[in-house]
């Protein structure tokens, strides 16, 4: 009876599991207690891509600044010099430098998240964690290529307010931080949303670098707003990144305009573009293995 008992009492204890894996249940089921307690994995792809990125490369980490300073000089001559469009008064390396910066990240959260699963297979099929973690730990990594270029916009920043140039900054300056999240949350969702669908057709990822190339000229990157034609005013309505990249301006520059209707219909896509982007994310991560 004893020895029964002990039986009993070890197969009780063997069921008291640390973590139980079950398939999830609801469309859009996050688990993020589950994200969190997952961190230190993030924090892992961060420095994973990081590294790989720029391993055994000559300038290492100095292409985040290299690359918006090039892209700077060149749109200085063709629209500055020879086109000759107006920066509504913002001296030529402050303007293209915040608009090539923005756009850079805007674009490399939208490629980082649209690749997770045919970028991952290999490891998704073969261990378990929280697929959310990949795209979230992209973005941070988007933030910190950012942030780098962001330092050295500051340097010539701080220069032209010295030398007296016409540079106005308000205190909407403070609000940076959620101009920053409301462009990750745009590129991440736009990202998973074409990674849910690059899994049964890789020829997309061609449309969207195409795509992408094209929507930057339907972007105030190399122009302000005011430069842009009225009867084209609505591409820039439906264009969501159109707003963030005049509110910088605005916000630093004291330069340029946005209408009210464009931030709120540009936030109102954001929310809804991300949701969508989690639901199919979550919905593709269950059957990915088998269509990749």
């Amino acid at each position: 009876m004893a020895k029964k008992n002990m039986v009993r009492k070890q197969s009780q204890d063997d069921e008291n599991w640390d973590l139980i894996l079950q398939p999830k249940a609801k469309i859009l089921d996050l688990r993020i207690r589950e994200i969190i307690r997952y961190r230190d994995l993030v924090f892992s792809f961060v420095k994973r891509d990081f590294t790989t990125t720029y391993k055994q490369t000559i300038l290492g980490p100095l292409w985040f600044i290299v690359q918006p300073l090039v892209s700077t000089v060149m749109y200085t001559f063709i629209f500055g010099n020879l086109a000759e469009i107006g920066t509504d008064g913002v001296p030529y390396l402050l303007f293209y430098f915040a608009g090539t910066m923005l756009w850079t990240y805007f674009t490399g959260t939208l490629n980082s998240a649209a690749a997770v699963f045919t970028s991952n297979s290999g490891m998704f099929s073969k261990v378990y964690f929280p697929r959310l973690t990949v795209p979230i730990s992209t973005t941070i990594g988007q933030i910190i290529k950012m942030g780098i270029q962001f330092a050295c916009l500051l340097i010539f920043y701080i220069y032209y307010l010295i030398v007296g140039a016409n540079v106005h900054p308000s205190w909407w300056i403070a609000a940076f931080p959620l101009l920053i999240i409301w462009i990750g949350l745009l590129g991440c969702g736009l990202g998973m949303v074409i990674s849910a669908l690059t899994t049964k057709y890789r020829d997309l990822n061609h449309l969207l670098s195409f795509g992408l190339s094209l929507a930057m000229y339907a972007t105030p990157i190399v122009y302000p707003l005011s430069e842009a034609p009225q009867q084209f005013l609505w591409v820039f309505y439906i264009n969501p990144m159109s707003a963030p990249v005049e509110l910088f301006r605005i916000w630093f520059y004291g330069a340029g305009y946005v209408p009210t209707e464009m931030i709120i219909g540009s936030i109102c896509f954001t929310a809804i573009i991300f949701f969508l982007g989690l639901i199919l994310f979550n919905r593709n991560e269950r059957t990915f293995v088998d269509v990749i």
